[in-house]
């Protein structure tokens, strides 16, 4: 097929590639050139740096083996294994001595376990075979006088708790009306249950003495001037003769420590102008545990009572089994049970005015009423 291009194009493109090859050519060249520098010059460069880090190494290196500098390093390193030495030891003396210490709270709780755990394994008992034969709280007069051997039919506790008032006590102020500490209470009732005959201990505060004494007779079955005679004790309180017939019908046991409490109370009203506590006061205070009826017996104080008998380390008398708390088994006093708090003795029951007045009259005509005692209450 014959050619469609002119001459004239075909000189221009030949011309147009000549020039073309010639330049790719140079193009070829000119780069070859330049990569040719540019490693030229990353290998002179590496060199470079190589030379440097090397230099760098062997200066330090020649550093290291001089006398001086290889000593220095040698101290740094002896002092900070000598630190560390130091920081051990000590860490293993504090744990050593947490060690014995902790061991020691373990040992001390585990004792206070066994203690505590041995004493309800007691309350068990006793609460299965009925009140035991050393309890006085909550156990009928006669049975704790029954019991003793005293040559008075008034229970020994009655008679220890006046004796240390009389010797150390009768100035306290608010004697038989401040209630008492609870702990203090807790304490010297688990004493006397154990030990009926026990001797108040030394350095009581003669207060809780005091509370210890209404606390006794607020847990008596039956009160001391009997359900049976209430009506006429309470009747008789405006004649000292026919109060004095009256008391005269109760047994042996009821009426001497009936004469004994109110002879206590004669002492105490005798120093009123230190303790504030006169006939009247007594009186109002001493009433609710001496004389009630049926439906106004002091119920607060024997449920506090049986409360306080559920104290596996201060305990009184008979406590179900299963009736313990986590308090009970190893809280110590002024936990959740703040146990140096007052007992509260106000039991809230509506005031018995005539209760009152008889033992106010028992206490101010004293000796007229009990002038036939088998024995005065103290010589």
């Amino acid at each position: 097929m014959p050619s469609i291009m002119s001459p004239q194009w075909q000189d221009k493109a030949a011309g147009f590639f000549s020039s073309s090859g010639v330049k790719l050519k140079e193009a070829k060249e000119s780069a070859g050139t330049f990569v040719g520098e540019v490693t030229k010059d990353t290998k002179s460069n590496v060199a470079e740096v190589a030379g440097r880090v090397g230099s760098m190494v062997k200066s330090r290196w020649a550093l290291l083996q001089q006398p001086s500098t290889r000593h220095a390093v040698q101290d740094r390193l002896i002092s900070a294994a000598a630190t560390t030495g130091t920081l051990l030891r000590r860490g293993l003396s504090g744990t050593k001595d947490k060690v014995v210490v902790g061991k020691s709270k373990v040992e001390e709780v585990a004792k206070i376990t066994a203690q505590k755990s041995k004493t309800i394994l007691t309350d068990i008992e006793r609460w299965q075979k009925g009140v035991a034969s050393t309890d006085v709280f909550g156990v009928p007069i006669e049975v704790t006088v029954q019991r003793q051997d005293y040559c008075k039919p008034i229970p020994r506790i009655l008679v220890n708790c006046a004796d240390y008032l009389i010797v150390s006590g009768l100035n306290s102020l608010d004697l038989f009306k401040s209630e008492g500490n609870k702990k203090v209470i807790h304490q010297l009732v688990s004493l006397y249950n154990q030990d009926s005959t026990a001797s108040v201990p030394e350095g009581t505060n003669p207060v809780d003495v005091a509370a210890l004494v209404k606390y006794y007779l607020a847990s008596l079955p039956e009160p001391l001037t009997t359900l049976e005679l209430y009506n006429e004790i309470r009747g008789a309180r405006s004649s000292i003769y026919s109060m004095r017939n009256i008391l005269k019908r109760l047994s042996s046991v009821n009426y001497m420590t009936l004469e004994f409490i109110t002879a206590l109370l004669l002492r105490v009203s005798q120093k009123s102008l230190l303790n504030k506590m006169d006939a009247r006061s007594l009186a109002m205070e001493m009433a609710p545990v001496i004389m009630w009826q049926k439906e106004n017996r002091p119920e607060f104080y024997r449920q506090y009572w049986n409360q306080m008998s559920k104290s596996p380390s201060e305990k009184s008398v008979d406590t179900p089994p299963g009736s313990y708390t986590a308090w009970d088994m190893l809280a110590d006093d002024g936990e959740a049970i703040d146990a140096s708090s007052p007992i509260p003795l106000d039991d809230g029951t509506p005031v018995d005015f005539g209760a009152i007045e008889v033992i106010q009259l028992l206490v101010e005509h004293h000796n007229a009423i009990f002038t036939d005692a088998n024995e005065t209450v103290w010589k």
